[in-house]
Formats: C-alpha cells, structure tokens, sequence
C-alpha cells in the first residue's frame, strides 16, 4: 500500500473506511463499454489483450472486487443481470489497464507519490472523497479527512482491502486523464470551419422541384442479382463491418398451469374461505395464508377491485369470492364500514370541444353539446352517442370514467357530478377548460368506505404440469438430430411454434424475449454448463435448457464471424439499398428523356408518378424539405445553382429530384467565429473518450473468451 506509506510519510495520516465506497466509482463505473469477441485456446484463458494473455484467475479476482462494490452500493447480492453488467465492466477495466499503460509507457507518462497525496488530501482531491466529505452546508470539510484517514489501522480488514483497490486505480486514473487531455487538448476547429458552420445554419434557399418517389417504380419490376448486391457491400464495407454473430432457431415450451391445476388450487382456496369468514385474527390469517399479504384497510368504492365493487353494497363479516382473474384467486373479507372524508362516485360523460379559441368556435362548441344532449333526452342511447360525437379518450368505452374521488377531476366536473343525489343524466351542459360536457352520473355519490382484508392465491402449475412440458421438451430433443428433423418434428406438432434470433452477440444475457437466457448463448457459442456439450457445428441440436418458466430446444443455424458482413446476413437490408439505385437510374434516364423546357413540362411528358412542389427557406446545414424528408443531395445541389436554373435528374433519399432555386438568401457575413468555434469544439471534445478507447481497442487486438467461462 504504497499512497498510505507515502500519506503517512508525508502527514502521519492513514486512510479511513470512507473509502470503501470510493471502490465503486473505479471498478464500477460506464466511463468506457464496448466489446470485441472470439475465442481464445487456452483452457485457462478468458481472452488476450495486446498480446498479453488474461487468465481466468485474474479475470474472476477483478470481477470479485465490481461485484463488491455493486453490494456496498446497492445492499444487495447482484442477479444474474447484474452480474452481466459487472462482467463487462471488470473486462474493460482489464482492457484500460493494459491496452492504455502501454501507451502511456510509449509516452513516458507518470504519476508521482506526491500527486497521489494530492489527489487524497491535497488541492486537487478524487471528486469522490470529495463528494462524501462534504457537509450539509455543501463545504468540503478536509479536517474530517484527515480524521478518517488518521484511522485506518483500526478498521476492519474489509475496509483496509478496500482502500487498497481503490489504491490501486488512483494512478491509472489519473494516467488516463493525462492521457485523454493530450488529445482533448488537440482538438481544433480552424477558422474556416467555424465560418462554413455559421453559413451552413443561415443560408437559405426556396425551391421549385420536380420528385419522382422510388416507390412508383414496383420492387417486382426491378430485379436484383446477388452479384450487384455484393458489390455494393465491397464497395461500402466499412458501414458493414460486424462482430461475431450466432443465430438459433428454438422452441418454447412454457410451463403453465393447466386447467385442472386451477382447479385443484380453487378447491384450496374453497377450503379457506370457509376457514375466513370463522377466523377471529384476519390479520394473522392474511398473512399466513396469502401469497401476497397486505394488511386490511378501508377502501372507498373508487379503489376496491372490480369484481368486490360488483357486490355493492357489501355486508361486515361476509367473505366474498373466490374470484380468478389474470391467474390469481381472490378472497375478501369485509371486516368493517364507516363513512369516510371524501365521496366517491362514478359517471360518463361526452366532451365536446371548440376547434379553436375565438368566441365564435366556443359557441359552435356550446351549440353542438345542447344537440347531443337534447337528442339523449329524446330517448337516444348515452354510449352510442359518446362513441359518434366524443373528443376524448372515454368515447371507446361510450364516455364511461369509471370510479373516481374527490379530488381527482377539474372543479367545475366535480361539482356537476358530487352535487348529484341519485343517478341520472345531467339535464345542464357543464363547462370546463377542455370544453363542455354532458354528464351522466352512473352510481350516486357515496362515502361508504369498508375494511377489507384480502388473500390471493397464484394458479401455478403443478409438478405433474411441469414434467409434462419437460417430457415434450425431451420428446422433441430426441426427434431432432439436425436442422431439417428439428424443422420437419416442429412442423408436426401444431402446439410447438418456432421462433429465430439472428446474430446473437457473444456477451448477450437475453434471447429476444427469454430473459436470463446466457446459458443458451453460450451453448451457441460453442460453451455450455457442465451437463451438456456447446454447439460445433451449423445443424447442432441442443439439450433442453429451463429458462424462466419455460424449456427451450434451439438448433443452431448460423455462425457469423467478425469482419465484413457477409452477403447472407444483410441481404434484406441492403436489397432495399441496391433496388433504389438501379429505380434511380431508370428514373433519372425516363426524366432525361422528357422534352420540355419547364418541371412542368418535364413531369407531364414523364407521367402521373412525377410532381412538382415547392419548398421554401431550406437551411443548407439541415437539408429537410418539408413532406419529403431529409435530402442532402438535393439541398446541396439547390445551393450550388443560380435562381432560375434547373438541375440534372440527382438520386435521393426519397427519390429523384430536378431541383430549381427560385431564391437564395446567402449567410450575413460573418465576423465573430468565436461562438460557432466553441460549439464545434465542445461537440469534438464530448466524442473523444469513447473514440480514444475504440481505436486502442482495435489497435489491441482484443480476443475474448470469457463465454467458455460465463
């Protein structure tokens, strides 16, 4: 430990407790992520950086001192989520360890003892130590520092361990900081570049064009070869670069409680009602016979569920239920009544609102209401009515608001409705400031409020369930031995339905909607639990996995690997791509051939697919034409014309343009740079850690292996 030996040297100081939680600020901190993944051979070895082997031991050492910290933080043990996240970061703290100390050797970059001291007790504290000694007041107090610091050989060991973590990423820290300012430092935006970025957001053009969308051409009349479309990927292969990938296809067999399992649990819950209704303790009783206890307490008819609101008005020491709903049985026992401080009531209503805020709208809006409102007096049905003339969202339900308190609508509404003795339509418009209303009032006004002791029982499955989904799930595994008897076994049963996951990542923890489902990753990737073997080739089965509630059987079904993607995996994608050009040049050729001396003329002699538009006070920096889209090529194109002349039929985003300006406001010239200067710098400067980082990363040469172990 060497910084306590220093402090110590220095000032007599040692370091206290406090540190324990500095831990996490190092170890589990998001200031760098990324992943660059393929196997390794060493038995021992989760992945190599910078040709330097990380070994399994040290790896876990590092993962242990996150996960740690995770707990001293979060006061609990991580899940297997968190434990996903914890990985990550323990891997690329290794990767900032060694790929960065070889550039800051190659530099000759330092940090010396007295800088340490500094950063714990000096002018330029750790924004930790920092944080957690500063008072109410917001003042950093340095003597209590001290005194913590003064401490440290009578903590206990766990906090002792914990400062010297937290000492040993001190000075990698402060290297990296180092390191990034050099080139944070470096970054600069020349005068010109600023002038150009104030043009760029106040130059402006309006422009007559002519647009021929890509979808007037038919995909079916445009045929794409695959080699055409690997060509595009050649010719574009860095927005294509991929990392490793797997794809599975896999059935789900969920265990779920069957019909007679619900029976069997409703006969339980039959036997405790009559067991509730003579309990003395429904307390006790709720809490030792619910599977989620909570304790009674009054409610108005507003918060009771549906199915005891049904019953009302409820009666003191009757059980009532059971209810199923949403895979739950619902008992309740009304323990006792008494009124309460605010009525509950509940209404429909149609809102009618003005199209506008003049005087003239408001009365249009008024005059609209009395005829609704006198049509339902004549006898037409309320619901019927709210679903035809209704501006809201009740008018699906036919204007129904449910229950509500006191409280909880505009004051005009609830004086309208809890001023009503009985129910009934409302024979006065009510206006608010959403417009005026016409009320019917569905339940009275109450203040009833009963105690209300719940217990809930979940409809599970039993183990006769669930070993009947196990065997399908084995049944299945023992008719697939490849990819076309897994396919042909599925097509079979009409209860089994296959789902695919392409491109599965080396470090995901989800399967689309199967969450912790790493073990079926790493079963793809080659890895799996000690009970099964890894996939090894395109077409391997794999065994029954149990994730969640369900059991899965997947078949591998393609393996991607890092570099270019290949034509396969992307074809969909970039179909879309290369079938645009080849409209583009159809297009541009038909246009070319259009006679005429106007865009008028040029989309008549083209045909019904070309329109012409205007488009006024385009910002060249933004390039959206309003109803099209963004469009840089046309906007670029449009500024580099003179008013009045028409372009070449140009390839967009959306289509084919001929673009004529008909005005162009040019930037005012420009003579502070200073502000756009500062802007472009600012947005440089945000960019760099994560660039920095990407770029040693590549240059690192990053194998990870870490699914042969996790």
């Amino acid at each position: 430990m060497a910084l306590i030996n220093t402090i110590r040297e220095k000032s007599g100081w040692a370091v206290g407790a406090i540190v324990i939680g500095l831990l996490f600020f190092m170890v589990g901190g998001d200031l760098f992520t990324g992943q660059n993944s393929f196997f390794g051979r060493s038995d021992r070895s989760v992945g190599e950086i910078a040709g330097q082997k990380i070994d399994y031991d040290e790896f876990n050492a590092t993962l242990e001192q996150a996960k740690q910290a995770f707990v001293q933080q979060q006061g609990r043990q991580p899940d297997e989520q968190a434990m996903g996240y914890l990985r990550e970061q323990a891997w690329n703290q290794l990767l900032y360890r060694i790929a960065f100390q070889k550039q800051f050797d190659k530099l000759g970059l330092t940090v010396t003892d007295d800088e340490l001291t500094d950063m714990v007790q000096g002018n330029n504290v750790h924004p930790s130590i920092r944080q957690a000694f500063t008072d109410s007041t917001g003042q950093f107090d340095v003597l209590r520092v001290k005194e913590y610091l003064r401490n440290l050989d009578k903590m206990d060991p766990q906090a002792q361990a914990a400062f010297a973590n937290f000492e040993q990423n001190l000075r990698p820290e402060r290297l990296g900081q180092k390191y990034t300012n050099l080139l944070k430092m470096s970054t600069y935006v020349t005068s010109a570049e600023a002038k150009r970025f104030n043009e760029s957001q106040q130059a402006q053009v309006s422009l007559r064009y002519l647009f021929v969308p890509y979808f007037a051409l038919s995909d079916s009349s445009v045929k794409v070869t695959d080699e055409q479309l690997q060509a595009y990927i050649d010719k574009n292969q860095g927005r294509y670069k991929v990392e490793d990938g797997r794809s599975i296809e896999y059935v789900t067999i969920p265990v779920a409680a069957s019909a007679d399992d619900s029976t069997e649990i409703g006969k339980t819950v039959n036997e405790l009602a009559t067991q509730f209704a003579a309990a003395p303790a429904d307390s006790l009783f709720v809490k030792l016979n619910s599977d989620n206890p909570t304790p009674p307490a009054y409610l108005t008819a507003a918060d009771m569920p549906e199915k005891l609101r049904e019953q009302l008005p409820l009666q003191v020491d009757k059980v009532y239920g059971p209810y199923a709903e949403n895979g739950t049985y619902s008992l309740y026992k009304v323990t006792g009544q008494k009124t309460g401080d605010q009525a509950a009531a509940r209404a429909s209503h149609i809102l009618i609102k003005a199209e506008g805020a003049t005087p003239e709208a408001d009365a249009a809006a008024k005059a609209k209401a009395t005829e609704v409102l006198n049509k339902i007096k004549g006898g037409a049905d309320f619901a019927a009515m709210a679903r035809q003339y209704g501006s809201d969202g009740t008018t699906a339900t036919g204007g129904d608001l449910g229950w509500f308190q006191q409280g909880r609508m505009v004051p005009e509404f609830e004086k309208a409705v809890f001023g009503a003795t009985s129910p009934g339509l409302l024979p006065n418009l009510v206006k608010t400031s959403f417009g005026y209303h016409i009320i019917k009032v569905t339940a009275a006004p109450t203040k009833q409020t009963y105690r209300v002791a719940t217990v809930q029982k979940s409809i599970q499955p039993t183990e006769g369930t669930r070993d009947a989904a196990y065997n399908k799930a084995q049944e299945l595994k023992g008719q697939a031995t490849d990819f076309e008897s897994f396919r042909k076994a599925v097509a079979a049963d009409k209860s089994l339905q296959k789902t695919e996951a392409k491109n599965l990542g080396r470090g995901d923890q989800a399967v689309n909607n199967l969450q912790d489902a790493r073990a079926l990753v790493r079963w793809a990737y080659g890895a799996d639990d000690s009970d099964g073997p890894g996939a090894k080739n395109v077409g391997d089965v794999s065994r029954v996995f149990e994730i969640g509630d369900a059991y899965v059987v997947a078949v591998l079904t393609g393996e991607r690997e890092k570099g270019t993607a290949d034509l396969a995996s992307i074809k969909p994608e970039i179909t879309a791509l290369v079938r645009n050009e080849l409209k583009a040049e159809q297009i541009k050729q038909k246009l070319s051939a259009a006679k005429g001396s106007t865009l008028e003329q040029m989309a008549q002699a083209y045909g019904p697919a070309a329109q012409v538009k205007t488009a006024d006070n385009v910002v060249l920096g933004q390039s959206m034409i309003a109803g099209v889209g963004s469009e840089p090529t046309a906007v670029g194109r449009a500024f580099g014309l003179k008013v009045g002349q028409k372009s070449a039929p140009l390839a967009g985003e959306q289509g084919v343009f001929v673009v004529e300006p008909t005005s162009i406001q040019p930037a005012p010239a420009t003579t502070d740079v200073a502000a756009a200067r500062q802007q472009l710098t600012a947005q440089r400067t945000a960019r760099t850690d994560g660039l920095i980082f990407e770029a040693l990363k590549q240059h690192a040469d990053v194998k990870d292996n870490r699914a042969r172990f996790f």
